[in-house]
């Protein structure tokens, strides 16, 4: 196989095509297939392992704490601070008229510090009053309009700087699914990701190699740009190949969550080479698959199908590890039957259940990994790269 490299994309042609015009695209990017939600009853988390304590702390403790870098303000998941200054005013009148507040929620993390998972536009306001970086817009109150924290009475001031909130705590140690599973519960904002949330738990450079491997051409072309950036289901995507490449399909155990949790745990330990080496292997997976299926890579339609089926997750993991360290050589001699080996695998029902049905569950994730690297071992060989 010659060296494979990403041509430019028209952006016409990157969306979804319908099903009423297989020629035509969508503005939206499509939902994968393959994907378990992973919806769990709460009777199934140990009632102990619910780690959540109730902490007590004034302003002026919180904001030392966020110029200390013990509070994480800007995780991915959370939006940029939007609150207009009328509405941040308006929380630090019921700070001074004494008006209970909401409860706030944060998530620690591995190094101790706490992430704000619900509360990130009040605290904002109070680090940004305290810093003299606001101008209270209270018209109707001309004893506050217009003044900053330094311009209040030292009452009124203390007032402020006084003031308790009550933070909920989920402790680094709560089992991964049910951390994610709290975080979608109490943020009041826009419903969040599972992803997005991962990426802000795990800060570092696993969650910037996600960032990086998700805009190059290669991976926007083999995916089709079918992927939501904005949800990051496109660095979801490479969380999952990162995983089975790092630990195997031997060491999953059932949990998706844990499963790529630990995966971007143990990157952000990574050296710099290794980083890359990883990178590589991915790039030359999606090349290789884009090579072979062209635009219905990771997808169960074939090269002959007029219509392109939408991606599948549970086909991405098997295709893109199980090609991610194979000579590129050897598919550009055996190409043809590669892919119709996979078209026939792809017609068998018991893989076609592996990678529909229950995805996450052990049992189907070895039986796709097995068929998948059965055919790749009988069409290349014990191939090492």
């Amino acid at each position: 196989m010659q060296d494979i490299k990403a041509e430019p994309m028209n952006p016409e042609s990157t969306t979804p095509e319908t099903e009423e015009n297989p020629g035509s695209t969508t503005p939206e990017t499509e939902e994968p297939e393959g994907l378990d939600q992973g919806d769990k009853s709460w009777g199934e988390y140990p009632i102990d392992d619910m780690l959540i304590r109730h902490e007590s702390r004034t302003v002026f403790d919180v904001t030392r704490r966020i110029k200390r870098k013990m509070f994480v303000m800007e995780p991915d998941f959370q939006r940029d601070f939007v609150w207009p200054e009328d509405k941040q005013s308006k929380l630090i009148e019921s700070v001074i008229m004494r008006i209970p507040l909401p409860v706030f929620y944060l998530a620690e993390d591995d190094e101790g510090r706490s992430i704000v998972v619900d509360g990130l536009q009040r605290l904002s306001t109070f680090n940004r009053f305290l810093e003299n970086k606001l101008k209270l817009r209270l018209p109707d109150r001309s004893e506050l309009h217009g003044s900053r924290f330094i311009d209040l009475s030292s009452k009124l001031q203390n007032r402020i700087e006084d003031c308790n909130l009550t933070l909920y705590v989920i402790d680094s140690k709560v089992p991964e699914r049910a951390r994610l599973d709290i975080f979608e519960r109490v943020n009041s904002g826009v419903p969040l990701t599972r992803q997005q949330m991962r990426n802000s738990l795990f800060m570092g450079p696993a969650t910037r190699f996600l960032k990086d491997e998700s805009v190059t051409d290669i991976f926007r072309q083999a995916t089709g740009k079918s992927l939501s950036t904005r949800t990051m289901r496109d660095r979801e995507f490479i969380n999952r190949f990162c995983a089975f490449h790092i630990f195997g399909v031997n060491e999953y155990g059932g949990d998706m969550d844990k499963f790529l949790a630990d995966c971007l745990r143990t990157m952000n330990q990574f050296t710099t080479d290794r980083l890359s080496r990883m990178s590589d292997d991915l790039r030359r997976g999606l090349a290789i698959n884009y090579q072979l299926f062209n635009r219905h890579a990771f997808r169960r339609s074939g090269i002959g199908d007029s219509r392109r089926s939408v991606i599948n997750a549970a086909l991405w993991d098997v295709m893109s590890t199980g090609l991610s360290r194979c000579p590129s050589h050897l598919v550009d001699s055996r190409s043809d039957q590669l892919v119709s080996r996979v078209s026939d695998l792809l017609a068998d029902d018991q893989f076609s259940v592996s990678i529909s049905h229950s995805t996450n569950d052990t049992k189907h994730v070895q039986t796709r990994f097995r068929m998948a690297e059965e055919v790749f071992k009988e069409v290349l060989g014990a191939y090492t790269n």
